[in-house]
């Protein structure tokens, strides 16, 4: 035994390593395999590596850039999946690996299960909230539209704008399936909302989110919780559009209107202007006949009135008498008034002394008074005359 060991080939790691890689690669050659999504990192690189799991074993898996952007839906952790590609090994590491070249949801089943989970858990989050939803603004300028720049989908929606009532429309392109739709989907409803008002570019009264019909798988990016979120967030109010009238995604749920189709997204958006027209002009006829009616209501209220009042010459009449009578007895009044002046003025008269008796009365006093007046002279020249004497 010690011989037959030491006659063995001696290999070095690296040799090993890279004999087992060949043998594997060999023996198993391309392989179908169908386990749980664990642990979904993707790297800075585009790469993807993954834990692939049953109830007891773990096979670590890689895929490469090229074919994760193919991906209709996003893997993630405790998704049931079909991986085809080459069993590998990695010799740096001494572990055996699965190099996917292509990765598919194990059935709808699988997909519905999840789906279920997801909408379940948005829901106790309150993301489906009826009170969240805002209406719809009746005309909006400016509808910003959220769909592949090429294709049917646009084209409905333009063509439907156009047909009922056109509007500036912006469209923001993004890929509405694979691997990048969801977080391109999601930039564009939350880059929508960073519009300033009056900026540049106008800022969109309604957003359509769109997308034609297809598989559960080729939908799947419309029911990735970033999409979810971000229209559940957006101020600005949002129609989904997606698949056809039978489909529904969870996007549907965090809208705030849901549209069977992206034509039936752009008749929630605007009405049609020929019925607008219409009803303008319908309200306008129904304005004039009420108007119509209610002048004539004021009229015939006016002449029921004016009935009720007296007659201008009546009024007249009343005043004309009153001035003649007060006419007629103005001059007996006059008289009347005259003669009572004369006779106060006779009165008075009588009470007066004539000028004659003044003037005799007058006299009297003055020839008392000169009288009088000689006596006390000669005794005031008297007295000043002793009184100079004395002093001299």
């Amino acid at each position: 035994m010690a011989d037959a060991a030491s006659n063995a080939h001696e290999f070095s790691v690296s040799e090993l390593a890279q004999s087992l890689k060949r043998t594997v690669e060999e023996t198993f050659g391309h392989v179908r395999v169908r386990g749980e999504l664990g642990r979904v990192t993707i790297a800075k690189s585009g790469h993807m590596y993954l834990d692939l799991k049953d109830e007891k074993a773990v096979i670590d898996g890689v895929m490469w850039k090229g074919a994760v952007n193919a991906l209709s839906f996003r893997p993630e952790e405790g998704l049931e999946v079909i991986a085809e590609g080459r069993l590998s090994t990695y010799p740096g590491r001494s572990k055996y690996q699965i190099i996917i070249e292509r990765l598919e949801p194990a059935g709808t089943g699988a997909l519905m299960a999840l789906l279920e989970e997801r909408k379940k858990k948005l829901a106790a989050e309150g993301l489906f909230a009826a009170e969240r939803k805002r209406a719809l603004p009746f005309l909006p300028q400016v509808i910003g539209v959220v769909t592949s720049p090429t294709g049917a989908v646009i084209r409905d929606i333009l063509h439907r704008l156009e047909d009922r009532f056109p509007r500036h429309v912006l469209l923001w392109p993004v890929v509405v399936q694979g691997d990048s739709a969801a977080g391109q989907i999601a930039a564009a409803i939350e880059g929508f909302n960073a519009l300033p008002e009056g900026g540049e570019i106008p800022r969109p009264d309604v957003l359509i989110v769109a997308r034609g019909g297809g598989s559960i798988e080729d939908l799947w990016a419309f029911n990735e919780e970033i999409v979810v979120r971000a229209a559940a967030a957006s101020a600005i109010p949002l129609i989904s559009a997606v698949g056809h009238e039978t489909d529904t995604t969870l996007i549907d749920y965090a809208s705030d209107r849901r549209a069977p189709t992206p034509t039936g997204a752009a008749e929630m958006a605007v009405p049609v202007r020929s019925d607008l027209v219409s009803h303008v002009r319908s309200w306008e006829d129904r304005l004039t006949r009420g108007l119509l009616r209610l002048v004539d209501h004021r009229k015939t209220a006016l002449r029921s009135a004016g009935r009720a009042l007296p007659r201008p010459e009546n009024l007249l009449a009343l005043s004309r008498q009153r001035f003649d009578n007060g006419s007629d007895r103005l001059p007996v009044s006059l008289s009347r008034l005259i003669d009572r002046r004369k006779d106060r003025l006779s009165v008075a008269a009588a009470g007066l002394r004539s000028p004659q008796q003044l003037i005799s009365l007058a006299r009297q006093r003055l020839g008392t008074g000169a009288g009088r007046l000689a006596p006390a002279l000669s005794i005031m020249v008297r007295s000043r005359r002793d009184r100079l004497n004395s002093v001299a």
